[in-house]
């Protein structure tokens, strides 16, 4: 009696058993994610700051040097860069090791942050220090244009900062909306000679702005505590926070001791502009505005594609006339193809390992064993999947495909111990599948030990290489673990149902007449190898320099193959970056990527 007579004498309770295996992997199917490969991206953390008026020298001087001393080596960082521009901005981006949680990161970016905020400058204070996480990889960028040009790029900018930012970041899986583009801002300009004539400073214009541009608490009248005979309480509103030209053009500046008013207007030029020109987009030689997606960890970027693309619909559906809301990139197209063709691959496997099975069992009811068992084994790794929080990218899908071949073994070798013992010892199904399994019980569990001593040290790799082939290895050792299983209990349960017609039943005896030839010629083949193999065993010698010599060929060219971390595929798309001349004017970049832009359309695709 050993472990798999208990199946073979319960079949139901083997199927039962299977059946659950599949019943969970198709539940972790339905919800596990889908990227293209696993989430191995170094977390990264960016603290933003920005210091009105002051070129990247004095960024980095009062800006920089202080935050960077604080935060330098927090704790689970590698490496940190920073930007200082000319346009007082800047932006410093801090990555961690793979595996920090990147909350906690942010966390204690923020804590380092907080002991250097005093040393920084008070204006730098006053328009904030952002500190957020940031994801590498682009789920996709939208364009929000004007195919008439009736819109301007500043209209569309401020619009979708207005209408599309919050709605498209409440879309399940985004992240971050980024929109690549200013909003409006009232502009003022000021005039140095009419400032000089007045005797007034740029200080000056600041601070009348900040302190009549304000939202001021005026309180209640007839509150508590009044007099007995106040019967209302009337709360009073100032107008608040400055909103037009006309409001701020009437800003006082100065007064004279013989009562003149010195006017904002008197002294600068008053316009509603953007607040920022140093962004400026076109999509298809028309003015327009992107917006670029981020993707939550652990989410599946397929669903959230399909999501915006329906949140785009209803939003579209209150723009204005001449506006189009249209995908301008989309980094799921590449997936997709890619998840679709691994899939097709998996069931073309999966087909030709049957059929390979068929030609040489040359028995249906064999056949249908590991036509049945092969697909328990790779469905219910996905539960396993499930259960590590990885994803169904390209590197597991096609550890399944690798898994297909290993699998198919143990069903195999199960179905042709029995078929040997029905047809030479003449026993039935279920006497032969007792007998099969004493005899292979432990080699079936041998070999499987002996392929996860091969895969389990490469999941447990250390570094940015085992982050990636960790899932590979995973899927291929709990595939080859499930497929033992089933080859203790599914597989010998089956036998002992479906082979009880016997192997050589009138259907059985056709197919083999019509594989006539493959039999003779195999049997022709199988001679020929065994002179072969009885010519390399008496010439030992032989052997060994034909192998040796091999083996200096495949290490030769191990060191002359080039190397890659992951092999470059074609997602169908370019990106270009040009640089100009420092000094060079946004006018004069726009007027470049334009021209560059109409010689790219001319080229074919």
């Amino acid at each position: 009696m050993n472990f798999s007579s208990f199946f073979i004498k319960r079949p139901r309770f083997a199927i039962v058993i299977a059946l659950v295996m599949v019943i969970f992997g198709l539940m972790a199917m339905y919800v596990l994610p889908v990227s293209q490969y696993p989430d191995i991206t170094p977390p990264q953390i960016v603290v933003e700051a920005q210091y009105p008026g002051a070129n990247a020298k004095i960024v980095q001087d009062m800006v920089a040097i202080p935050i960077e001393n604080e935060i330098n080596g927090v704790e689970g960082m590698l490496y940190m860069s920073s930007t200082s521009d000319d346009n007082g901005t800047y932006k410093l981006t801090v990555t961690f090791d793979i595996g920090v949680d990147a909350d906690m990161a942010q966390v204690k970016v923020q804590n380092r942050l907080q002991q250097a905020m005093p040393m920084l400058p008070s204006i730098v204070s006053k328009e904030g220090v952002s500190v957020r996480t940031q994801s590498s990889n682009i789920l996709g960028m939208l364009a929000l244009r004007s195919p008439n040009n009736t819109h301007s790029s500043l209209f569309l900018s401020n619009f979708a900062y207005t209408n599309l930012v919050n709605p498209l970041s409440r879309v399940e899986g985004v992240s971050d909306v980024n929109v690549y583009g200013p909003q409006y801002s009232i502009r003022v300009w000021i005039n140095p000679d009419k400032m000089t004539s007045l005797g007034l400073t740029s200080q000056d214009v600041v601070n009348a702005i900040e302190e009549q541009n304000i939202q001021a608490s005026m309180g209640a009248i007839g509150s508590a505590p009044s007099s007995l005979d106040t019967e209302l309480v009337l709360t009073l509103t100032a107008k608040g926070l400055l909103s037009t030209v006309e409001d701020f053009e009437n800003i006082v500046v100065a007064t004279s001791q013989d009562g003149g008013i010195v006017r904002l207007s008197d002294s600068a030029r008053v316009d509603i502009g953007a607040d920022s020109y140093n962004i400026n987009a076109t999509y298809n030689g028309g003015p327009a505005v992107i917006l670029g997606l981020s993707q939550a960890p652990n989410t599946n970027s397929l669903d959230i594609m399909k999501r915006l693309e329906k949140e785009m619909v209803e939003l579209a559906k209150s723009f204005p006339d001449d506006m189009q809301f249209e995908v301008a990139y989309d980094s799921t197209k590449f997936v997709k193809a890619s998840i679709e063709s691994i899939v097709w691959t998996l069931v073309l496997t999966f087909a030709l390992v049957v059929l390979v099975v068929f030609i040489f069992l040359q028995n249906i009811y064999a056949v249908l064993i590991p036509t049945i068992t092969i697909p328990v084994s790779l469905i219910a790794t996905f539960a396993v999947l499930y259960m590590f929080g990885f994803d169904i990218n390209i590197l597991t899908l096609f550890a399944m495909i690798l898994a297909i071949g290993l699998v198919v073994d143990d069903a195999i070798v199960v179905v042709e111990r029995v078929q040997y013992l029905m047809k030479y010892k003449k026993m039935d199904s279920t006497s032969a599948s007792f007998e099969a399994m004493k005899e292979i019980s432990g080699a079936v569990v041998a070999t499987t030990l002996v392929l996860l001593a091969i895969f389990v040290p490469v999941g447990l790799m250390a570094g940015l290489t085992g982050e990636i082939y960790k899932q590979f290895a995973i899927t291929i050792a709990t595939a080859v673990s499930f497929s033992s299983v089933n080859a203790l209990t599914l597989s010998p349960a089956l036998c002992a149902i479906f082979l009880k017609k016997g192997v050589d039943s009138s259907f059985d005896m056709k197919i083999k007449r019509s594989f006539g030839w493959f039999n003779k010629s195999l049997e022709y083949s199988k001679n020929k190898y065994l002179k072969f193999v009885n010519f390399f065993l008496s010439h030992i010698k032989m052997s060994i320099i034909i192998l040796l010599c091999v083996s200096g060929v495949i290490a030769g060219l191990f060191f002359i193959t080039p190397t890659s971390f992951i092999p470059e595929e074609d997602q169908g798309i370019i990106f270009g970056s040009i640089q100009i001349s420092e000094t060079d004017s946004i006018n004069k970049t726009n007027a470049l990527l334009s021209d560059m832009a109409e010689k790219v359309k001319t080229i074919d695709g």
